[in-house]
């Protein structure tokens, strides 16, 4: 397993990844700690508002902001990305308010974003659906010319992400086919968080979810990731061996959910207390912290200024929240296809006709 900082903050160096992780300024890594301090502020906030009943459902990505912020920020621009439901940090990292994702889930839309202006496509919520997506969306990338170039503002990637339990599903291994043998430019990151809803890895599995690349015709790494910088390295050489024309790649980042799968779910129910305590202590955010005080002399203060800019984000994102709108019953009409048609017109004036019979409807 790739690992370049370990849990106790200490820089580790003699791996394949040491040229880019070395080329990685420590502004570039206050940064880092900056963003994974904020998403999981915000993250903390989203479960708070759906317990008071101001959200309909949340999946927290607590623990896991190492692996998705040290792969988000391995972008480029062009880039596209392909997220679950759960890339609270990645989303960050493109720029995506996250107003629209507390948004998607209160109801008050369907994602809120144009794709097409953050490179990061809306969640999706059938598991593995978007690594078939994503790889249609990368042999589309080849068909336009956009890899292999050598210009690097048009070279071209793309990131899917999905967790340890939609590795066993049909999707997911089709993407792998298609992958592999169109060589197409699309990186596979899974986030082996060790639990698919209440299945544990071993249930889920007889090999590590990495090695399964090589049965498809593409590398395959296994990082930890609980480590940003780690994580970052690792992605960055997978995204720049495809837009160079090198084919896809699946990294497995290995990490652990700390919180629930989704806030409807109880995990007390099937792990032990002790196994999350284990994990507290690879923490992702102290780990980093720990390293940038150790070898770079940064002080209390700047993790300090971190805290508070979190918290007034965290404030100003709940007020913002609680004063969405709420949705008219038509809308949910409004985007199912990019133009009207007649079904769904029809639906829509029976659905609006059913709720105009009732007593006192207006």
């Amino acid at each position: 397993m790739i690992q370049l900082v370990t849990p106790e903050g200490e820089r580790v160096r003699g791996t394949a990844y040491d040229e880019i992780a070395d080329a990685v300024s420590d502004e570039q890594l206050r940064g880092f700690y900056r963003d994974m301090v904020i998403v999981r502020r915000f993250d903390n906030e989203a479960t708070a508002l759906q317990r008071q009943g101001e959200l309909g459902l949340w999946a927290p990505c607590l623990g896991q902001e190492a692996a998705q912020v040290g792969s988000g920020r391995a972008l480029q621009a062009q880039d596209f990305a392909f997220p679950t439901y759960r890339e609270h940090g990645v989303a960050w990292c493109r720029e995506v308010d996250p107003l629209n994702l507390l948004g998607m889930f209160r109801g008050v839309h369907n994602g809120g974003w144009d794709p097409f202006e953050k490179n990061f496509h809306l969640y999706t919520i059938i598991i593995g659906a978007q690594t078939l997506h994503a790889t249609g969306y990368a042999m589309g990338v080849q068909r336009d010319g956009a890899v292999g170039t050598g210009d690097p503002d048009r070279d071209t990637a793309v990131i899917t992400y999905f967790g340890d339990g939609a590795s066993a599903q049909g999707d997911v291994a089709e993407a792998f086919v298609f992958a592999g043998v169109n060589n197409a430019p699309v990186v596979f990151f899974c986030q082996n968080n060790q639990w698919a809803i209440s299945s544990a890895n071993e249930i889920e599995m007889r090999a590590p979810i990495y090695q399964r690349a090589a049965g498809y015709g593409f590398p395959g790494v296994r990082v930890d990731g609980n480590d940003v910088l780690g994580t970052y390295a690792v992605t960055k050489a997978a995204l720049d061996a495809a837009r160079e024309g090198q084919g896809p790649a699946l990294i497995e980042a290995f990490t652990y959910r700390m919180g629930a799968h989704t806030t409807s779910d109880d995990p007390t129910k099937y792990r032990v207390l002790a196994e999350v305590e284990v994990w507290k202590h690879r923490d992702p955010i102290a780990r980093l912290r720990s390293l940038l005080q150790r070898e770079y002399g940064v002080d209390a203060d700047f993790f300090a200024a971190c805290d508070a800019e979190a918290a007034n984000f965290s404030a100003d994102l709940r007020e913002r929240c609680l004063a969405l709108p709420d949705p008219t019953p038509g809308s949910m009409f409004d985007h199912v296809y990019a133009a009207d048609h007649p079904v769904m017109a029809a639906e829509r004036a029976a659905l609006l006709a059913y709720l105009d019979s009732f007593e006192g409807a207006h």
